[in-house]
């Protein structure tokens, strides 16, 4: 299928803007309308779950997280990492808040989702985001909740490298193995590999790329470099045996797809079991908008089931 039309009246939305198309209302309007449905996902329902803002030790201080829990039993726990290019992002984008509470919700598990440090290109870079991920990973892996049944580490974009990265200290130091691996079209790859051709016509419609200057300067600001860079940071090229069962969601209409697919298909040459759901006609990034869209609410659908394998 081509674009979702929710994406091509925002990209139209912010072209006319941009060109000064139509009546200033109109515009103003236009831009409104999609401020207004961002907003209202930062304030998403969290009825019936125990919501709690915390902070957990680790090795360059503490590490916020806030954790959601379900009322009555549990069936087991996530840990959650949002994107954002490992510049960007925070517990309230929607990718963060409403992702977490609505896997707390489907999936019966305790959930925590982390606020990692953000890479700034000086003070802040690979490996404390890393660090900080694998911090509440090792909270949440000694708590009761991590007991009560399967515990899964996740996370979307750059997150899902720092979910996978952490998922892989876990294998080789512990303190406990990951039972599974909840992806969102993960960056995983520096170089990003090449985006099948045929995809090229519906990707023109496009405003927002992930070009070769957007990737490189991504890593640039996380790694410090664009050469030597090590294997956990942007982990499909580490050693990727003994990983838990994995789902990513791929969206249809995104530059870093090549990354999903190819780590897919490098997961199952090793023998680790990965499933994955194909998210017609979204675009990156699309767990920070409305779950109303089928194609979202699939998506954390899909990742709610993989707790359970």
């Amino acid at each position: 299928m081509p674009v979702h039309e929710y994406f091509t009246a925002m990209f139209r939305g912010a072209a006319d803007a941009a060109a000064g198309g139509g009546t200033d209302a109109e515009r103003d309007a236009r831009v409104q309308r999609f401020m207004d449905e961002y907003r209202a996902l930062r304030g998403w329902d969290t009825a019936g779950l125990d919501v709690e803002d915390t902070a957990v030790p680790g090795p360059h201080g503490p590490v916020p997280v806030r954790t959601y829990r379900p009322a009555g039993d549990l069936a087991g726990a996530i840990l959650w990492a949002h994107g954002g290019g490992f510049g960007h992002g925070d517990l309230d984008m929607p990718e963060g808040h409403v992702v977490a509470a609505e896997l707390a919700r489907r999936a019966r598990a305790f959930v925590v989702s982390v606020d990692y440090r953000l890479a700034d290109g000086e003070t802040v870079r690979y490996p404390v985001p890393v660090d900080d991920v694998h911090a509440a990973w090792t909270w949440l892996a000694a708590r009761d909740e991590a007991a009560a049944g399967p515990a899964a580490v996740g996370g979307a974009s750059a997150g899902a490298a720092l979910a996978i990265a952490t998922a892989l200290r876990a294998r080789d130091t512990g303190p406990r193995p990951a039972d599974a691996m909840l992806l969102a079209y993960p960056f995983a790859h520096y170089p990003n590999p090449a985006l099948d051709w045929s995809l090229y016509p519906e990707m023109a419609e496009i405003p927002a790329r992930f070009d070769t200057a957007s990737v490189e300067g991504m890593v640039r600001n996380y790694v410090g470099r664009i050469s030597d860079v090590p294997a956990d940071a942007l982990p499909g090229a580490a050693r990727l045996d003994g990983l838990p069962r994995t789902r990513i969601v791929v969206s249809e209409y995104d530059d870093l797809r090549a990354s999903a697919e190819l780590l897919e298909r490098q997961l199952a040459g090793v023998g680790v079991p990965v499933a994955s759901y194909l998210a017609a006609g979204m675009v990156h990034g699309h767990l920070n908008h409305p779950p109303r869209l089928p194609a979202i609410e699939e998506s954390i659908a899909f990742l709610a089931k993989g707790l359970a394998g």
